[in-house]
């Protein structure tokens, strides 16, 4: 056996291909890709006991095929079939017009209908399922599909071209690390850098604030929005993106680059620059279901969809959409129109601006002179429009991730004018994101219908694709990108990675499509399976059977889910029936029978089962993490950065947080401890040297407590500044409980004496914040108010800073409730 395995080995050590003089500095290799990384190739030169007699013998440096293309691959965020102008919406969007102008337009290409499960798929070429990201990483399980761990026998497309030679960099979102893991405690196998991604520029997580972003390069939080009045990440990605590029072909010009390109555009929060907005001014006054009538036509015209192709109906009680209702533009008041209009507007201006960006970065492309050696892949959404913005839209989508479906008018219009800026984290309603999925049902996290999985797609790759401006009708699957990839690099998909045998990729290459005489041939992909959050459908043959969504997702948990079993199913001919309108499920049960069972196959062969449609219980689940049943927390001079996930949780239940300090002659001010910022949280500062705690009811009321009298903060009014010395100021909150959102009262002390009480009415219940994190001795992203200016850094010494925390006091029925609408903030 050992015998066998040597002459295995020296086969693969043949195998590489050496170009230039063996041993010398610039001899390269070509590997065979079947191990990864490849094995070392024997020593070549001559060892003798001085160096003068011996001779030296470098090892080739690997790099992939000859004439292999860079590789630039775009996805953009939460966009629909129906938003790009590429695909007939109504929002121009050059960049990918350019690149359907010099490739090719795919029609039938869909994702999974969830933002990280459809990036597992992309990045690994395999199912969502069968690389644990059957559901998002917040909702992870013990089962293999839903652990949101891409386990090492799955590698990348990151990995197997950075071993063949490429240099691969990944900017914009990653929801792809499991939540627990986001801190300096690791591990980083699943961050990008474990993935094969040289280079990471981006944020963590299912979305960002665009003006003050969560973001990294590679493991270390940045900052570079400070000081910067005009910052913004869509466009900061894009310079980064280009300086590395350029600094790449400075340094390595021959050396082919895969740029993994996917900024946060077009996720809530909807947040472009303020004159993208204003192109848009005006465009929608006509109202939700007048767009959709204008998209499908445009989609016609431009012979991206069949000529029959059917608008769906708009949802007004029918049982297919399970008696969701949405409402007419004609119904709504003047107010409502006003303000609707003006959030697809910004929706608009984020779309634009988004593609804006991403054309600068092909452009850059063009002009090192690589354009005509890079084939681009641009991807309209990773899911279909997200439809968790209410019925009514929200300037703060925190509320709605709490329950929150309805604000006042009075108090969404005094945001009308600043919507999409740095005081908002605005959402639309729900009637924009059915329009924008036009000609389908359903929306972003339906995996039955294309609503939710459809999305517009264009490649192009000079001198190998001839058939410029042409539409292939093929129907594919995100899983299909990697094998497209592996196929124009030459290089192979490998058996072997540090030491792991592979399991398969899944999807099947889509190059066969690139030649002109290909436009009309069956797709090679006859089957696919779609499920999400019990939600199923399958694609054979031109046929497709789906389960109807039970619930509306825009109701967050509004009524009971049946169980499994009891879901309808509805049938397709989609070969004549491109925007599922016609059910033929009553006509053809011997057809539907067979598709079911199909269903069945496929999910167990790729590790969809056991179905779950649960919320509570997979929220609730136990998980990997430094902090798990931690109720003291303990800390010490500057700590900035701490994960949402490893801080404590203050919500629904009493708390004290303790901070021993010292206060420096002269005095101390500054942010003591603070979780979140301007769109919900608290902090314990030094305002002119006086105690204060503020806590942020989700950007609608704020209670604040500190000595003196009042809140006037440049006067010290009665309230003592703290003497140099050590104190001791402590925060004591006893929750109003059993239940969420219950209010409670607060005691501000220092030194063993009261400063202030207050009761308030209520408190967040669900989600204090998606990413802004604690912080000790300064804030790094936004004020929880604003009495202070960023960093506020604490002029004194933080000796000991202790929290305590006393059981949830959510019931049972409260939790179910909050995790359902928990779930939605999640996606």
């Amino acid at each position: 056996m050992a015998a066998l395995v040597s002459a295995l080995a020296l086969s693969s050590v043949q195998a590489q291909q050496i170009t230039g003089t063996p041993g010398s500095p610039s001899a390269t290799q070509v590997i065979n890709g079947n191990q990864l990384p490849p094995p070392p190739l024997k020593f070549g030169g001559v060892i003798k006991e001085t160096a003068p007699d011996s001779k030296p013998y470098w090892p080739p440096r690997v790099v992939p095929p000859k004439g292999a293309p860079n590789v630039l691959l775009i996805m953009t965020d939460d966009q629909g079939y129906g938003v790009s102008g590429t695909f007939g919406g109504v929002v121009p969007t050059p960049a990918m017009d350019r690149i359907a102008k010099a490739g090719l337009r795919y029609t039938q290409f869909h994702s999974t209908a969830l933002c990280s499960p459809t990036r597992a798929a992309l990045i690994t070429g395999r199912n969502h399922h069968s690389v644990g990201f059957g559901v998002i990483g917040e909702m992870s399980t013990g089962f293999p599909g839903y652990d949101s761990v891409i386990t090492p026998d799955k590698a990348t497309i990151g990995t197997i071209l950075r071993d063949n030679g490429y240099a691969t960099s990944w900017f914009g979102k990653n929801h792809n690390t499991p939540t627990y893991q986001y801190s300096v405690a690791g591990p980083y196998d699943q961050w990008p850098s474990g993935m094969g991604f040289e280079y990471f520029y981006g944020f963590m997580g299912g979305e960002t604030d665009q003006w003050t972003p969560y973001l990294f390069r590679d493991h270390t939080q940045i900052f570079p929005f400070v000081g910067k009045k005009d910052y913004n990440l869509i466009t900061d990605m894009a310079d980064e993106a280009i300086k590395y590029m350029g600094d790449l072909n400075a340094a390595a010009p021959e050396k082919p680059f895969f740029v993994y390109y996917v900024p946060g555009g077009t996720h809530s929060p909807h947040q472009p620059k303020l004159e993208w907005r204003e192109k848009f001014k005006g465009k929608f006054d006509q109202g939700w279901e007048k767009t959709r009538e204008q998209i499908i036509a445009n989609q016609k015209r431009l012979g991206i969809i069949p000529a029959n192709t059917q608008l769906t109906p708009w949802p007004d009680g029918q049982a297919e959409y399970a008696g969701a209702k949405l409402p007419k533009w004609d119904s709504l008041t003047e107010i409502q129109k006003k303000l609707y209009a003006r959030e697809a507007e910004n929706f608009a201006g984020y779309v634009a601006y988004t593609d804006h960006e991403i054309g600068r970065v092909i452009q850059a492309v063009e002009d090192m002179g690589k354009l005509d050696n890079t084939i681009i892949i641009y991807i309209s959404g990773d899911n279909g429009t997200s439809a968790e913005g209410t019925l009514e839209g929200t300037f703060n989508q925190m509320t709605a991730y709490n329950g929150i479906l309805t604000l006042p008018e009075a108090e969404q219009l005094l945001h009308y004018e600043d919507w999409g800026q740095a005081k908002t984290y605005p959402h639309m309603a729900v009637g924009w994101t059915w329009a924008f999925d036009t000609p389908f049902k359903w929306t972003k996290q339906i995996a039955s219908h294309f609503g939710g999985t459809r999305q517009g797609m264009v490649i192009s790759w000079p001198g190998h694709i001839k058939d410029v401006g042409g539409i292939r009708t093929q129907f594919h699957h995100i899983i299909d990108i990697v094998p497209t990839i592996l196929e124009v690099t030459g290089v192979k998909a490998p058996e072997e990675v540090n030491g792991i045998k592979q399991k398969p990729i899944e999807g099947v290459s889509m190059a066969y499509t690139f030649d002109a005489a290909n436009a009309r041939v069956p797709s090679k992909r006859d089957t696919q399976y779609f499920e999400m959050f019990g939600n199923r459908g399958i694609y054979h043959d031109g046929w497709y059977a789906c389960t109807t969504p039970p619930e509306p997702v825009w109701l967050l948990g509004g009524k009971p889910l049946p169980p499994i079993s009891d879901y309808k199913w509805e049938l397709y001919n989609i070969a004549d029936d491109y925007s599922q309108n016609n059910d033929l499920a009553a006509k053809e049960p011997a057809k539907l029978k067979e598709m079911q069972a199909l269903f069945l196959t496929e999910a167990k062969k790729y590790q969809v089962l056991p179905l779950d449609n649960s919320i509570l219980p997979r929220l609730l689940t136990p998980r990997p993490s430094a902090t798990a049943g931690q109720t003291v927390f303990t800390y010490t001079g500057e700590r900035a950065g701490i994960p949402v996930g490893n801080a404590p949780n203050i919500l629904n239940k009493d708390y004290t947080i303790t901070a021993e300090i010292t206060v420096p002659e002269g005095g101390a001010e500054g942010m003591i401890v603070t979780l979140g910022g301007r769109f919900g949280g608290y902090g314990l500062f030094l305002q002119k040297g006086r105690p204060v705690f503020v806590y942020n009811l989700l950007d609608l009321e704020r209670f604040r407590w500190e000595g003196g009298v009042g809140a006037i903060v440049d006067q010290d009014l009665f309230g003592k500044a703290l003497k140099p010395g050590k104190h001791t100021i402590v925060f004591d909150f006893k929750y109003d409980g059993p239940g969420p959102a219950k209010g409670g009262t607060g005691v501000l002390s220092v030194d063993g004496k009261e400063l202030d009480r207050k009761t308030i009415k209520h408190t967040i219940p669900i989600l204090m914040s998606i990413d802004e994190t604690l912080d000790v001795g300064l804030d790094t992203r936004s004020g929880v108010d604003d009495s202070y200016e960023l960093p506020f850094k604490f002029t004194g010494t933080i000796d000991k800073l202790t929290f305590k925390l006393g059981p949830s006091q959510m019931t049972a029925e409260a939790q179910k409730a909050a995790a359902e609408a928990l779930k939605k903030a999640m996606d």
